[in-house]
């Protein structure tokens, strides 16, 4: 199984450094000096981490990986940055964060961070394909079937979604029915479950 590892900085001798580092150590990098570039590839195959620098004109590093989280990908991210300060780090951990090394790398705790990022990624392939797969039937719901959803997953019977939106119960089932077959689950309880894994129920 291929292991990629996506580097992505605007610093062309980063870039260099860090391929000439990864590739010697047995690893399959593919980089790129433009985070639009990077975001535009249409799929990110698993088992795969990401390498980016914080500051980037543009987007920036936290930016690129809400992009890729807000597409249903969850690549563990390897931060690298010149100004590495408590705020900043903490900042990128709760943004989804692997790692966040500092300017200039050391190549051991760099090949131990892609190492262990890639390890998580493989054993997280079935798991973020299940919710992209949900992420992407999620946004071919109707306007009308989001908010179904949202009260289903919660246990709302079709009387009280009904009078939750002002439709007739007739409506109210109709809408769930359907919301159940877009969202290519059997039950509301499993409904529920995607719902969570989205991040729907807070």
């Amino acid at each position: 199984m291929v292991h990629a590892v996506y580097l992505l900085d605007d610093d062309n001798s980063i870039i260099a450094a860090v391929t000439n580092l990864l590739t010697s150590a047995g690893f399959t990098v593919v980089s790129f000096t433009s985070p639009q570039a990077f975001l535009a590839l249409p799929d990110y195959p698993s088992p795969s981490c990401l390498i980016l620098d914080l500051n980037m004109p543009g987007i920036n590093g936290l930016e690129v990986v809400h992009a890729l989280s807000q597409r249903g990908y969850t690549l563990p991210a390897i931060f690298l940055t010149g100004f590495g300060t408590i705020p900043i780090s903490v900042q990128a951990m709760k943004a989804g964060a692997w790692e966040f090394l500092t300017k200039p790398v050391e190549p051991d705790a760099l090949i131990t961070a892609v190492t262990d990022a890639l390890k998580v990624s493989e054993e997280a392939q079935a798991y973020a394909a299940e919710k992209r797969d949900a992420t992407q039937r999620y946004h071919s719901l109707t306007p009308r079937e989001l908010e179904v959803m949202l009260l289903a997953a919660r246990g709302l019977l079709n009387k009280q979604i009904a009078a939750e939106l002002g439709v007739s119960e007739i409506t109210a089932k109709v809408h769930k029915r359907r919301v159940i077959e877009k969202m290519g689950v059997r039950s509301v309880s499993e409904l529920a479950r995607v719902a969570e894994r989205l991040g729907l129920l807070k």
